[in-house]
């Protein structure tokens, strides 16, 4: 299939797509719809000469949205819709071409992502009538992770609730974990091989990859498991939920506000959940925001350490993400927590990484396991697996 793929990652009240050519390198379509359903809805982007936009659309819904985004995909017309679907449940281990059987399975683990899967179901009913005669596909963020063995997935609880309500460890940032493992072995030469995957930004995962295989990942029944996160807290004693019901009478729904939305860099700074902030403040002197980068970094550090148990043998991290893209502070911190795995940071190319491009950060003539900073593209990877999912249908 020569022709582009409109990629659209749909939530309750915004449309994030790209439109992208079989070249890699060919310039991206790409933008956001966002505060659909209001007043002030509005499309803004860029075009393919990198000119920026903002496109009101008062009271637009998600088809409206779509239409605009018709309007500015320049007369190129896509041979393929993908879709960014957050949960997959077991239904799912690679991208699936949607069909009437497939838009029931992503209903059905809806109880699992009630706050994501029917957007992304809402963002396929409204690209269906628009595009009615595309291929349209699902890319699941779980997929990837669906080659966790069992000792990585279950969780010790009664039998009953894994066999008959599916309580079990999914994992989430698939896509992200996939393209940069894989780059990574592209990169460095060492072929598929073991990695561990650090995806850092307001939401964050780590991940054990093996031979493009994911082995153990951080997250589990849902995004709040494992690391420290921008507004969530990550692992709790799991009997922080009663005792917060028990001290202070807090409900379920209040419990779950304050471990998703209150937590995190900004529940432990007192401040925000922006990294960039939190490292001002912490090089200024603020203990807080000290203490908030320091858990942040020492659980990122903790996860890899206990993901490395899934590989055979190690060839590297890599770092991605908004974060881990761009904090020379937190890749240093979380490499000098691991001294024992032989890693030898440059702290001068730590230092002068650049947004946006691939950097290996070893010393000079290290023979060790690398440390690598690679962008991550999961909308080229959506691309690439619907892609190739309709060409396999074909």
């Amino acid at each position: 299939m020569n022709a582009p793929v409109l990629v659209i990652n749909c939530g309750s009240s915004s449309i994030k797509y790209a439109l992208i050519d079989a070249d890699p390198q060919a310039p991206r379509l790409a933008g956001l719809a966002e505060r659909l359903g209001s007043s002030d809805a509005r499309l803004k982007g860029k075009d393919s000469a990198g000119e920026s936009f903002t496109q009101p659309l008062p009271n637009a819904d998600h088809a409206d949205a779509l239409n605009a985004i018709l309007q500015r995909l320049e007369g190129r017309v896509p041979g393929a819709v993908g879709h960014r679907i957050v949960h997959g449940g077991e239904h799912f281990t690679q991208a699936a071409l949607i069909d009437d059987s497939v838009i029931e399975a992503i209903e059905t683990t809806a109880a699992l992502a009630p706050l994501h899967n029917p957007a992304n179901l809402a963002g396929i009913a409204a690209t269906r009538k628009v595009f009615p005669d595309l291929p349209q596909v699902a890319v699941f963020d779980t997929a990837f992770h669906q080659t966790l063995p069992p000792r990585a997935y279950r969780y010790a609880l009664p039998e009953a609730l894994y066999t008959e309500h599916g309580i079990r460890r999914y994992g989430f940032h698939g896509t992200s974990h996939a393209f940069v493992s894989q780059r990574a072995g592209e990169l460095s030469g060492r072929g598929a091989g073991g990695w561990l995957t650090a995806h850092l930004g307001n939401g964050c995962s780590t991940a054990a990859v093996w031979n493009h295989q994911s082995l153990d990942t951080s997250m589990g029944l849902t995004p709040l498991e494992g690391l420290v996160m921008g507004t969530r807290s990550g692992d709790v004693d799991p009997g922080l939920h009663a005792h917060l019901h028990r001290q202070l009478g807090w409900s379920l729904d209040e419990i779950d506000d304050v471990l998703n939305k209150q937590s995190g860099l900004l529940g432990l700074s007192g401040l925000t959940n922006d990294m960039r902030e939190v490292e001002e403040q912490a090089v200024a002197g603020h203990p807080a925001a000290k203490l908030a980068l320091d858990v942040f970094c020492y659980r990122i550090a903790k996860s890899l350490a206990a993901l490395s148990c899934a590989l055979p043998k190690l060839d590297g991290v890599i770092f991605t993400g908004g974060i881990g893209e761009n904090s020379p502070i937190v890749r240093r911190e979380v490499l000098a927590l691991l001294p024992h795995f032989g890693f030898s940071l440059d702290e001068a190319s730590n230092e002068v990484t650049i947004r946006g491009k691939e950097s290996k950060l070893d010393s000079a003539g290290h023979q060790g396991p690398e440390v690598w900073v690679i962008p991550t593209d999961e909308e080229g990877r959506i691309a690439m697996e619907t892609r190739h999912c309709v060409e396999t249908a074909e």
